[in-house]
């Protein structure tokens, strides 16, 4: 058969407005890459991402640069060596891995090695707000049992993490910086997570500055994000961090996400799958993840005004594995 490779921008609206350290969104961009085998389909989502120097049209460019090697039988071996990690190798990465199950007939967590994959519990992402505007969010979403809390904002995250407590008593909380703490204030921060029984903090501080991380208590576990992408980054990691956030976008692919994961559980970290805001089809694939993972963040559909359909299922934070019609 002769394989096709098409690429797409897909634009999809979020329920309200996505606010982080970074900045604030309203719609969440994707590129898909879906590759056909005569009468069979694979299909990989990536979120490019400006924080890596990424764009959507740069990274359907990227995309779009090995038709001719998807053409001719490009597998995802010679893919890890072809092309950088990152949201364009993530694309055809997932795509392929879709394509092969398919062809083989084979599911692809059976493929990845796992016997048979249950349902997850995903946290639930608050957005950056005011203390007041935060702790009125967690309120509404004090059912639910994992609660992941944007912070990182010049002033006031101490009262943040107070409020969100207070609005979800009984909530598992992860607070996420997105390096938006400082030497001056991380130890002050930490503390105020640990009063506040936070589970987990998420990159306190920029990459490139996140070596005191190593030389203070850490009254909470803290949680590697933009400090990691690749298995050649973990023994840095050491010291200063108790767990990596795995995600695909960042890594590559699921190819290298399994890899990582495997590498991460043997140094000993705890392991975090994470995603961008994405549909449920860049989910599925890091889905595979899950049984490593204590803590799971991909709730990225249920910030969606609209999913993919068919799209995963999610029942309150609980989602189901993805069925073959989507992904695998």
């Amino acid at each position: 058969m002769t394989r096709t490779l098409a690429v797409s921008l897909e634009r999809f609206p979020i329920a309200g407005r996505f606010t982080i350290a970074r900045g604030s969104r309203t719609e969440a961009v994707v590129v898909t890459a879906t590759i056909r085998d005569g009468a069979v389909t694979g299909r990989g989502e990536c979120v490019p991402y400006a924080r890596y120097g990424e764009t959507p049209e740069g990274t359907a460019q990227a995309i779009a640069a090995f038709e001719a090697a998807v053409v001719s039988g490009l597998g995802r071996a010679a893919l890890q060596q072809q092309m950088p990690a990152g949201a364009a190798r993530n694309a055809l990465d997932c795509a392929l891995w879709d394509l092969e199950c398919k062809l083989a007939g084979v599911p692809a967590h059976v493929a990845a090695g796992l016997d048979r994959i249950g349902p997850a519990t995903t946290a639930y992402t608050l957005s950056l707000g005011s203390a007041t505007e935060m702790g009125e969010a967690a309120a509404r979403a004090a059912s639910r049992p994992i609660l992941k809390v944007k912070l990182g904002a010049p002033e006031g995250d101490e009262a943040r993490i107070a409020a969100v407590r207070r609005g979800a008593p009984d909530a598992t909380l992860i607070a996420d910086a997105n390096e938006g703490w400082t030497e001056a204030n991380v130890e002050r921060h930490l503390a105020a997570c640990a009063e506040a029984g936070v589970a987990l903090v998420e990159q306190p501080l920029p990459a490139a500055g996140d070596g005191i991380l190593g030389r203070i208590r850490r009254p909470v576990p803290v949680c590697a994000d933009e400090s990691l992408h690749q298995r050649s980054d973990l023994p840095g990691l050491r010291g200063r961090y108790d767990a990596v956030n795995i995600k695909l976008d960042k890594a590559g692919g699921l190819t290298e996400a399994l890899a990582l994961a495997a590498e991460a559980q043997r140094l000993g970290f705890t392991i975090m799958v994470g995603c961008m805001l994405g549909t449920s089809l860049g989910m599925a694939p890091a889905f595979l993840l899950t049984p490593r993972a204590s803590f799971v963040d991909l709730d990225g559909p249920l910030l969606l005004a609209a999913d993919r359909d068919p799209g995963i299922v999610y029942q309150g934070s609980i989602m189901q594995p993805p069925a073959p019609e989507l992904w695998g």
